[in-house]
C-alpha cells in the first residue's frame, strides 16, 4: 500500500471550513461581552448543539494531517480571534500616485557614495549629511522639481531625499 501522505501536499495553516467558521464567528459575537465562565459554559452548549458540524471538521482536519485538539483550536478562534474582530469592511486608502526621484540626484547619489564608501567612518547617515552639505545645487533643483510634481511638505520631501540616499547606498552594497 502507497503512503498517501507523500502524494498530498503539506498543509501548514489549518483553516475551518467557511460554514465552521461563520458559526464560530456568530457564536462569539453573541458572547462577545461575556465573562470567562458564562463564555467557556456557553461554549460547552454550543459544541453539544453542533456536534455533527464539529465532528465533521474534526476528521476533515484531522486527514489533512492536523495533530492538535481541533475543539480547542475552534475555542481559541472564537474567544480571542473572532469575538473581537470587526465586522466593518475597511475602505483601502487611495494612493497617491509615485514620483519618482530625479536620474540626475540619482547620479549624484551614487557617484557620492562609490567616493566615500571605502573611507572608515563612511556610515549611510553621516554619507547623507555630507551628500546635503556637499550637493546643495543638485538638492535645490530636485525639491523644486518635486514641488512642481505636487510634494510640497518639506517634511516629506527631506523624508524621500534621505530614502533615496539610503536605498542607492543598500544598492550600492548588493551590487558591489
Amino acid at each position: 500500500m502507497q503512503d498517501s501522505s507523500s502524494n498530498m501536499t503539506r498543509v501548514y495553516r489549518f483553516k475551518f471550513t467557511d460554514g465552521v467558521t461563520r458559526s464560530i464567528y456568530e457564536f462569539a459575537k453573541l458572547h462577545q461581552f461575556d465573562d470567562r465562565a458564562t463564555y467557556k459554559e456557553a461554549w460547552k452548549d454550543w459544541l453539544d448543539t453542533h456536534e455533527d458540524e464539529v465532528r465533521c471538521e474534526c476528521r476533515r482536519l484531522t486527514e489533512l494531517g492536523y495533530d492538535g485538539n481541533i475543539e480547542n483550536k475552534m475555542y481559541k478562534s472564537g474567544r480571542y480571534y473572532f469575538r473581537t474582530k470587526s465586522s466593518d469592511e475597511v475602505e483601502p486608502k487611495e494612493r497617491r500616485t509615485y514620483v519618482p526621484t530625479s536620474s540626475d540626484l540619482i547620479e549624484s547619489m551614487n557617484a557620492h557614495i562609490k567616493m566615500h564608501y571605502n573611507s572608515p567612518e563612511y556610515t549611510p547617515a553621516l554619507g547623507y549629511d555630507d551628500f546635503c552639505r556637499s550637493y546643495k545645487h543638485e538638492l535645490a533643483q530636485e525639491i523644486a522639481y518635486l514641488g512642481r510634481q505636487g510634494i510640497t511638505e518639506s517634511r516629506e520631501i527631506s523624508a524621500k531625499i534621505k530614502k533615496t540616499y539610503k536605498n542607492r547606498y543598500f544598492q550600492f552594497i548588493q551590487h558591489k
